[in-house]
Protein backbone atom coordinates (compact mmCIF):
# COMPACT_ATOMS: atom_id res chain seq x y z
CA UNK A 1 0.00 0.00 0.00
CA UNK A 2 1.16 3.32 -1.05
CA UNK A 3 2.49 5.26 2.19
CA UNK A 4 3.42 1.94 4.33
CA UNK A 5 7.14 1.07 4.86
CA UNK A 6 8.53 -2.32 4.98
CA UNK A 7 11.48 -2.24 7.68
CA UNK A 8 14.36 -4.64 6.59
CA UNK A 9 14.78 -7.84 8.66
CA UNK A 10 18.19 -8.23 7.75
CA UNK A 11 20.74 -7.83 10.75
CA UNK A 12 23.35 -6.68 8.55
CA UNK A 13 21.41 -3.26 7.55
CA UNK A 14 20.06 -2.18 11.02
CA UNK A 15 18.81 1.30 9.50
CA UNK A 16 18.14 0.15 6.46
CA UNK A 17 13.89 0.86 5.55
CA UNK A 18 12.12 -0.29 2.41
CA UNK A 19 9.53 2.03 0.80
CA UNK A 20 7.02 2.03 -1.68
CA UNK A 21 8.58 4.74 -4.21
CA UNK A 22 7.03 7.30 -6.74
CA UNK A 23 7.67 9.91 -9.44
CA UNK A 24 9.26 11.52 -6.76
CA UNK A 25 12.03 9.50 -6.77
CA UNK A 26 13.14 9.54 -10.17
CA UNK A 27 16.09 12.02 -9.76
CA UNK A 28 17.35 9.46 -6.63
CA UNK A 29 16.92 6.56 -9.11
CA UNK A 30 18.89 8.49 -11.68
CA UNK A 31 21.96 9.15 -9.41
CA UNK A 32 22.31 5.51 -8.11
CA UNK A 33 21.96 4.56 -12.01
CA UNK A 34 24.59 7.30 -12.54
CA UNK A 35 26.93 5.93 -10.19
CA UNK A 36 26.88 2.42 -10.98
CA UNK A 37 28.14 3.38 -14.33
CA UNK A 38 30.95 5.10 -13.03
CA UNK A 39 31.74 2.77 -10.71
CA UNK A 40 31.91 0.17 -13.34
CA UNK A 41 33.97 1.84 -15.63
CA UNK A 42 36.32 2.38 -13.19
CA UNK A 43 36.61 -1.27 -13.04
CA UNK A 44 36.98 -1.62 -16.95
CA UNK A 45 33.23 -2.55 -17.41
CA UNK A 46 31.92 -0.27 -20.21
CA UNK A 47 29.80 -3.31 -21.81
CA UNK A 48 27.43 -3.70 -18.94
CA UNK A 49 25.66 -0.43 -19.40
CA UNK A 50 28.49 1.45 -21.72
CA UNK A 51 30.16 4.80 -20.94
CA UNK A 52 27.61 7.02 -20.49
CA UNK A 53 25.65 8.35 -17.64
CA UNK A 54 22.44 7.11 -17.33
CA UNK A 55 20.91 10.17 -16.94
CA UNK A 56 22.58 11.11 -20.06
CA UNK A 57 21.67 8.52 -22.50
CA UNK A 58 18.88 8.88 -25.20
CA UNK A 59 15.49 7.53 -23.14
CA UNK A 60 17.25 6.73 -19.75
CA UNK A 61 15.09 9.70 -17.80
CA UNK A 62 11.84 8.66 -19.23
CA UNK A 63 12.67 5.25 -18.88
CA UNK A 64 13.24 5.88 -15.35
CA UNK A 65 9.98 7.97 -15.18
CA UNK A 66 8.02 4.77 -16.75
CA UNK A 67 9.86 2.34 -13.75
CA UNK A 68 8.54 5.04 -10.80
CA UNK A 69 4.87 5.97 -13.21
CA UNK A 70 4.01 2.63 -14.80
CA UNK A 71 5.44 -0.31 -12.37
CA UNK A 72 6.10 -1.03 -8.99
CA UNK A 73 9.20 0.94 -7.73
CA UNK A 74 10.70 -0.03 -4.34
CA UNK A 75 13.19 2.93 -2.41
CA UNK A 76 15.87 1.40 0.83
CA UNK A 77 16.83 4.04 2.66
CA UNK A 78 19.43 4.42 5.07
CA UNK A 79 18.72 7.10 7.83
CA UNK A 80 15.94 8.76 5.11
CA UNK A 81 18.60 8.88 2.64
CA UNK A 82 17.97 6.54 -0.69
CA UNK A 83 20.37 4.13 -1.68
CA UNK A 84 18.61 1.60 -3.31
CA UNK A 85 16.23 0.89 -5.53
CA UNK A 86 13.99 -1.68 -6.97
CA UNK A 87 11.34 -2.36 -10.37
CA UNK A 88 8.18 -5.22 -10.17
CA UNK A 89 6.56 -5.60 -12.38
CA UNK A 90 4.31 -8.57 -14.32
CA UNK A 91 6.79 -9.49 -17.34
CA UNK A 92 9.86 -8.92 -18.57
CA UNK A 93 10.25 -5.60 -20.97
CA UNK A 94 8.39 -6.39 -24.37
CA UNK A 95 11.67 -4.67 -25.80
CA UNK A 96 13.80 -7.42 -24.04
CA UNK A 97 14.14 -10.77 -26.49
CA UNK A 98 12.35 -13.18 -23.03
CA UNK A 99 9.84 -14.95 -23.52
CA UNK A 100 6.60 -14.70 -20.86
CA UNK A 101 6.89 -17.37 -18.22
CA UNK A 102 3.80 -18.68 -19.10
CA UNK A 103 2.06 -18.32 -15.25
CA UNK A 104 1.86 -15.59 -13.48
CA UNK A 105 4.99 -14.11 -12.10
CA UNK A 106 6.42 -10.81 -10.26
CA UNK A 107 9.42 -9.47 -12.50
CA UNK A 108 12.71 -7.77 -11.26
CA UNK A 109 12.79 -4.97 -14.17
CA UNK A 110 15.30 -2.71 -12.20
CA UNK A 111 17.93 -3.75 -9.07
CA UNK A 112 20.35 -1.00 -8.01
CA UNK A 113 22.17 0.31 -5.53
CA UNK A 114 24.29 3.58 -4.98
CA UNK A 115 27.92 2.93 -5.73
CA UNK A 116 28.70 4.68 -2.15
CA UNK A 117 26.93 2.03 -0.35
CA UNK A 118 28.16 -1.11 -1.41
CA UNK A 119 28.69 -3.97 0.10
CA UNK A 120 26.22 -3.47 2.79
CA UNK A 121 23.93 -5.97 1.49
CA UNK A 122 21.28 -3.22 0.35
CA UNK A 123 20.61 -5.27 -3.66
CA UNK A 124 19.87 -8.68 -1.49
CA UNK A 125 17.58 -7.26 1.21
CA UNK A 126 15.76 -5.67 -2.10
CA UNK A 127 15.09 -9.08 -3.79
CA UNK A 128 13.75 -10.22 -0.55
CA UNK A 129 11.39 -7.50 -0.26
CA UNK A 130 10.75 -8.50 -4.05
CA UNK A 131 10.14 -11.91 -3.09
CA UNK A 132 7.71 -11.11 0.14
CA UNK A 133 6.05 -8.66 -2.39
CA UNK A 134 5.96 -11.73 -4.89
CA UNK A 135 4.10 -14.08 -2.02
CA UNK A 136 1.81 -11.39 -0.68
CA UNK A 137 0.77 -11.14 -4.54
CA UNK A 138 -0.03 -15.04 -4.01
CA UNK A 139 2.33 -15.47 -7.13
CA UNK A 140 5.02 -18.23 -6.45
CA UNK A 141 7.18 -17.17 -9.38
CA UNK A 142 9.97 -14.39 -9.35
CA UNK A 143 12.20 -13.76 -12.29
CA UNK A 144 14.41 -11.44 -13.08
CA UNK A 145 17.11 -10.61 -16.10
CA UNK A 146 20.89 -9.44 -15.79
CA UNK A 147 23.82 -9.31 -18.09
CA UNK A 148 25.94 -12.59 -18.06
CA UNK A 149 29.05 -10.72 -19.45
CA UNK A 150 32.07 -10.49 -17.28
CA UNK A 151 32.75 -13.51 -15.71
CA UNK A 152 29.42 -14.18 -14.76
CA UNK A 153 29.75 -12.25 -11.57
CA UNK A 154 25.90 -10.32 -11.78
CA UNK A 155 24.84 -14.15 -12.13
CA UNK A 156 26.50 -15.48 -9.76
CA UNK A 157 25.05 -12.66 -7.30
CA UNK A 158 21.49 -13.85 -8.32
CA UNK A 159 22.34 -17.57 -7.30
CA UNK A 160 23.52 -16.37 -3.66
CA UNK A 161 20.37 -15.09 -3.21
CA UNK A 162 18.50 -17.78 -4.32
CA UNK A 163 18.06 -17.37 -7.72
CA UNK A 164 18.19 -20.28 -10.32
CA UNK A 165 19.77 -19.60 -13.99
CA UNK A 166 17.02 -20.25 -16.85
CA UNK A 167 17.13 -18.82 -20.38
CA UNK A 168 20.42 -17.05 -21.73
CA UNK A 169 19.98 -14.75 -24.56
CA UNK A 170 21.33 -11.87 -26.52
CA UNK A 171 19.98 -8.68 -27.02
CA UNK A 172 21.97 -7.17 -29.66
CA UNK A 173 25.89 -8.18 -29.01
CA UNK A 174 24.55 -7.95 -25.00
CA UNK A 175 24.68 -11.29 -23.34
CA UNK A 176 22.05 -11.80 -20.79
CA UNK A 177 20.67 -14.51 -18.67
CA UNK A 178 17.13 -14.97 -16.95
CA UNK A 179 17.13 -16.71 -13.75
CA UNK A 180 13.76 -17.59 -11.46
CA UNK A 181 12.89 -18.29 -7.88
CA UNK A 182 9.98 -19.70 -6.52
CA UNK A 183 9.25 -17.97 -3.20
CA UNK A 184 6.27 -20.38 -2.30
CA UNK A 185 3.12 -17.91 -2.52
Amino acid sequence: MIGETTPDTSDDIPALRIRPGGPADAPAVLDMLDSAVRWMNERGNTEQWGTIPYSQKPGGVARVERYTTENTPYIAELDGTPVGALVLDSGPSPQMPIAPAGEPERYVRLLVSHRRYAGLGIGAALLAHAADETRRAGVDLLRVDCWAGGGGELVAFYERNGFTPTDRFLSDTWPGQVLSRRVGA
